[in-house]
């Protein structure tokens, strides 16, 4: 007896294709918020630690130059600035760099020449992008602590 013998389809149909692409949406929708979840707190930490080292730029600048040091921050655009004497001497665009939002107690910190703080109160700053958020806190005497 003679055999019959059948092609197979070689290509996908369209309700595959369409089946595929649904698995691929279903799964992409699972692993989305938890990867947002990890690139916010990223940006948050990198943009703490850039933080961070701008006010430890400062503090080494006045005890340097031994003139007074200032720190401005500017909520709006998400920026701190470094000031010696009248020269912008540092910038740091955390807004833009790690699309953080930038909420402050005050919206600048002074430094003495010896290094310690300038002025009467604590700052606070808190660095936020999505539900993550760190802050920074420079004491009186300049010290920056990061919660």
């Amino acid at each position: 007896m003679p055999r019959n013998s059948m092609k197979l389809p070689t290509g996908m149909s369209f309700i595959e294709l369409l089946l595929v692409l649904v698995i691929v949406g279903v799964l992409m929708t699972l692993a989305l918020p938890p990867y947002i979840a990890v690139r916010d707190r990223a940006s948050v930490k990198s943009a703490a630690t850039a933080a961070v080292a701008a006010f430890d730029a400062a503090r080494a600048l006045a005890l340097t130059r031994g003139l007074h040091a200032a720190i401005r921050i500017d909520t709006l655009v998400g920026r701190i600035v470094v000031h010696s004497g009248v020269d912008s001497v540092l910038q740091v665009p955390l807004g833009t760099s790690w699309g953080v939002r930038l909420s402050a107690s005050r919206d600048s910190s002074a430094l003495a020449p010896d290094g310690l703080g300038y002025g009467a109160a604590n700052l606070s700053l808190v660095i936020m992008r999505g539900a993550a958020a760190d802050t920074v806190i420079v004491s009186r005497l300049g010290r920056v602590t990061r919660r």
